[in-house]
């Protein structure tokens, strides 16, 4: 099937890896080239989608640049008209959507290291990046759920959809499976956090009182790969940036000031204030994370096996063991029933689950347990799992016994795509316009772009 065109309105809001690199590499002096209300397009955002369409192998010609630079028209107007009509995202959902995107591109990546090595930036610089991205991503979509929101499509409209597309260009479903699971994080003892505190109070006294320069000690014994390689310095950085309480410290230091030892999720910092400017701080942290013990891990596995072993026997079911006992806070009260991150819903493909569980399922049946195993967390920590495989669809031709919530989203995607097509349209009349000479001679293919007020 021809694919649908979309936009860029119906997107699942991904990036690619590359996207959030604020440099301009393609040789090209960058400059503004349209302007859609109070928003901007430069020449370097048509140029850094063409480079990554052309790095992943997707054909590009003549007409490419126009079709990218057509897309982020559109993708302007919907913000610019989110901020006209007073529609707001709150932190909250920026930081969340964020950090979603930032554990997506460290499994991608192979770990919080591996994405830290890839942009030269630490995790904190890269999520700063994301925010006016994710910003505008999130008006765009509330732009067009208030423009789409109340379609529906019928059992007739999703029979008509499928019989239009032929025979020979129906979609290809590659094999997909559906997995739920049981983590648990081992304990970190509390001799091993002593040390790690001690650690941080010695590296604390030798600044404070013995005048030692912080950045030459972040560099040499902070554990985040990132900012160590840059002294510890995080760069400007606004609240929604950072872990809370990493944030409710840093925003409260003065200028040079070091804070006492900072607890998060990623271990226990001391923060150094290197600069402050309107809701944003520059920044300098070093990180020691706890140790865990090899008694620890092996009490993770040992617990797990027990916990396999209850389920086998019929004692107690996977969804009720996860309840109980699992760790992971975003599977643990759906049965531990995994959420692909990619798309929404259940179904994975092989390469979208981390090489430690797909290494483990292709050995299972349905409905088959596995052994524990040792895998990597969103957080970049060794954690340990059981995985449950509950479903395998092998590949096929899609068709509508085994792939109708599938078509029905297409047939809503495609009557969606026409409204919000003539809601362009109509829009473009009301809404200042200015193209670059360089792009007047595309041929859009809504006509009116050059015709705006």
């Amino acid at each position: 099937m021809k694919k649908i065109k979309i936009l860029i309105l119906f997107l699942a809001f991904s990036i690619p890896l590359n996207s959030i690199s604020q440099e301009n590499n393609s040789g090209v002096i960058d400059k503004i080239i349209g302007i859609v209300g109070n928003k901007i397009i430069k020449i370097s955002d048509v140029e850094s989608q063409y480079l990554q369409m052309k790095a992943q192998g997707i054909p590009v010609n003549d007409k490419t640049k126009c079709k990218i630079f057509e897309e982020l028209l559109v993708q302007k107007l919907l913000v610019n008209q989110a901020i006209v009509d007073s529609i707001e995202v709150s932190e909250m959902q920026i930081t969340s959507e964020i950090e979603r995107r930032v554990s997506i591109f460290s499994e991608r990546a192979g770990g919080d290291d591996k994405l830290v090595a890839y942009f030269g930036k630490s995790i904190p610089e890269i999520k700063k990046d994301f925010e006016e991205i994710v910003k505008d991503q999130l008006l765009m979509q509330e732009m067009q759920q208030k423009i789409t929101g109340s379609l529906k499509v019928t059992p007739k409209d999703i029979n008509h959809f499928f019989m239009s597309i032929p025979s020979d260009s129906l979609p290809a479903i590659p094999a997909q499976i559906e997995l739920s699971q049981i983590i648990i994080e081992p304990v970190v003892t509390f001799e091993a956090k002593r040390a790690a505190k001690e650690k941080l109070l010695g590296y604390r006294k030798r600044i404070v009182e013995k005048g030692d320069d912080f950045t030459t000690l972040a560099s040499l014994y902070s554990e985040d790969p990132g900012s160590a390689a840059k002294g510890g310095e995080l760069g400007f950085m606004s609240r929604s940036g950072l872990v809370k309480e990493f944030a409710d410290v840093a925003f409260k230091l003065q200028v040079g000031e070091v804070s006492n030892i900072v607890e998060t999720e990623f271990g226990y910092h001391i923060i150094q204030l290197i600069e402050k400017r309107d809701d944003e701080a520059n920044l300098r942290h070093i990180l020691v994370v706890p140790k865990v013990a090899a008694d620890a891990k092996l009490a993770a596995k040992n617990k797990l096996d027990s916990i396999a072993t209850a389920i086998r026997i019929d004692s107690m079911t996977f969804a009720v063991a996860a309840l109980i006992y699992s760790t992971d806070k975003n599977t643990k009260n759906n049965g531990g029933i995994m959420v692909n991150p990619y798309t929404g819903d259940t179904k994975f493909e092989q390469n979208q689950i981390h090489p430690s569980i797909s290494y483990v399922v292709k050995n299972l049946k349905v409905g088959e347990i596995s052994a524990p195993f040792a895998t990597i967390n969103e957080r970049g920590r060794e954690v340990y799992a059981l995985i449950k495989l509950m479903k395998q669809t092998p590949a096929h031709t899609a068709n509508l016994q085994s792939d109708y919530k599938m078509i029905q989203d297409m047939a809503l995607q495609k009557k969606s795509e026409e409204v919000v097509k003539k809601w362009v349209a109509e829009k473009i009349k009301t809404t200042y316009i200015k193209i670059d000479d360089l792009y007047k001679s595309c041929k859009f293919e809504e006509k009116t772009w050059l015709n705006s007020l």
